[in-house]
């Protein structure tokens, strides 16, 4: 299921906002920033090539239109493959982690990857930017070291600067899904099905083993064996 809204940025810009619901444990967010305009283009053309005349004028050296004709055409180049973004999108699987995606005016794209058990919450905070205070959707990383301390602040959505109203609507989504990895991790049946790729790679040096269930009509009628499978997820929940 997919949905599209209307909001504006900071400063005063259309932003349309696009959910993608693929199951209730899995969400996409892509908010597309304004695009460049003509008449944006035209006017800084038109400036660097105006203070080039002007230069010319006064040495009377051709060479200046050329380089200005080249400085023009990388700087539009550089600006649309290093600068301009289009689509920043967010992508939140409870079981795995949040991707975040930002796709370039030139179809160049950056991925950044968190897994689900370095997340420690979703909030939204305040900042001072450019005399005034606006807000700022971010992500709160768990430090290694302190099991309730925070290591790392990571930004959302930091080039298309959306207003509190669009950041209440993805923050609201994001608790959802943070919501329901906590209830799946903390029930049983979630720890018996659900373990992380970082668990498995840290437990692998101590000869740690997680079996999924195969068959669980085998269990049901075999209730010795479901209580073991029971003690054995609960001894290892324990050494973690």
């Amino acid at each position: 299921m997919e949905d599209e809204q209307s909001f504006s940025d900071i400063c005063g810009g259309r932003l349309a906002l696009q959910r993608r619901f693929y199951s209730p444990s899995c969400l996409e967010f892509c908010l597309s920033c304004p695009r460049i305009t003509l008449r944006s283009l035209t006017a800084v053309t038109c400036s660097v090539w105006l203070a080039a005349y002007g230069l010319f004028t006064l040495c009377e050296n051709s060479m200046i239109l050329s380089a200005a004709i080249f400085i023009t055409l990388l700087g539009l180049l550089g600006y649309l493959h290093f600068v301009k973004i289009d689509h920043e999108t967010l992508l939140i699987i409870d079981s795995l982690g949040i991707q975040m995606t930002s796709s370039y005016a030139s179809g160049k794209e950056s991925t950044t990857f968190i897994e689900m058990g370095q997340v420690n919450d979703v909030v939204i905070n305040e900042a001072i930017y450019m005399q005034k205070v606006i807000y700022y959707l971010c992500i709160l990383l768990k430090d290694p070291m302190e099991p309730h301390g925070i290591s790392q602040v990571v930004p959302l959505f930091q080039s298309a600067k959306p207003r509190l109203d669009c950041l209440i609507e993805v923050y609201r989504s994001c608790q959802d899904i943070l919501a329901h990895q906590k209830a799946t991790s903390t029930s049983p049946e979630g720890g018996d099905k659900i373990i992380s790729a970082s668990n498995r790679r840290s437990h692998s040096g101590m000869g740690a083993y997680w079996h999924r269930q195969e068959d669980k009509s085998e269990q049901d009628h075999d209730p010795a064996s479901r209580i073991g499978h029971c003690d054995y997820v609960q001894s290892f929940m324990h050494t973690r």
